[in-house]
């Protein structure tokens, strides 16, 4: 059957918010019903692939992970430099992307020699980062959609960067706040984590659900005034 006649079958549409996690990607999903979004329980999908091919599938996907990169080492994206800008004392959280050729390197020796400028926190998400690239092509833009949780809650607290870092007891309660005033039924969703989810991130996943509901509402903004195609045709754009 296909994933079309899978979702026409349904009386309600299926939103993700999608995060890296250490046991492969956070899943936060709910069931959007007219302007009604239902969060459901979270889960963890082990690669990118089986995120993608979920059934009953996504309508919509907010994916905190770079879609598009840039072909030349240490040239920045745009859309991250925006980011950075638009949340001003949290901009350090929007961890740049690295560069295409960056995407393939196995040791961070390698990765220092082709941009010496790369450090262990980029690093430690290099993984990741070229999972997505490797499963997430052109044609899954129509679905799959580049979000940043940080942006997500600076919308949710009246267009202002979160006061606390998000790894503080302070920082995961104002998100928590925030996060459960914008999404009805989000208290549910936390007090169930599944095994090995710390609460910060599945914090940030429902942040990236109620961004899909914007992205399937029309709603969005974007970091960038007009989005950029890198050379192999994917849209460098986040949105919020």
């Amino acid at each position: 059957m296909l994933a079309s006649q899978v979702r026409s079958a349904l009386p309600y549409k299926i939103l993700a918010g999608v995060e890296p996690c250490a046991g492969g990607w956070l899943v936060a999903p709910g069931n959007l019903q007219g302007i009604n979004l239902a969060p459901q329980p979270a889960f963890v999908l082990a690669s990118m692939a089986e995120v993608l091919d979920y059934k009953p599938a996504f309508t919509v996907m907010a994916l905190h992970s770079p879609v598009g990169f840039t072909d030349k080492p240490g040239e920045p994206r745009s859309c991250d430099e925006a980011a950075r800008q638009l949340l001003g004392p949290r901009g350090t959280a929007v961890v740049p992307a690295p560069s295409r050729a960056l995407l393939g390197v196995k040791t961070f020796d390698e990765a220092r020699a082709l941009e010496a400028g790369i450090d262990a926190v980029r690093w430690r998400a290099l993984a990741k980062m070229a999972e997505a690239a490797g499963q997430v092509q052109s044609w899954n833009q129509r679905t799959v959609w580049e979000v940043h949780p940080e942006l997500a809650l600076c919308q949710m607290n009246g267009g202002e960067p979160v006061a606390y870092a998000r790894r503080s007891v302070l920082g995961r309660t104002e998100r928590a706040r925030l996060v459960c005033s914008a999404l009805a039924g989000a208290e549910r969703v936390l007090s169930e984590p599944p095994k090995g989810v710390r609460e910060g991130k599945l914090i940030d996943a429902l942040a990236d659900l109620w961004t899909a509901r914007r992205i399937a509402a029309r709603a969005i903004a974007r970091t960038a005034p007009e989005p950029v195609w890198d050379s192999e045709g994917l849209r460098m754009d986040i949105v919020f």
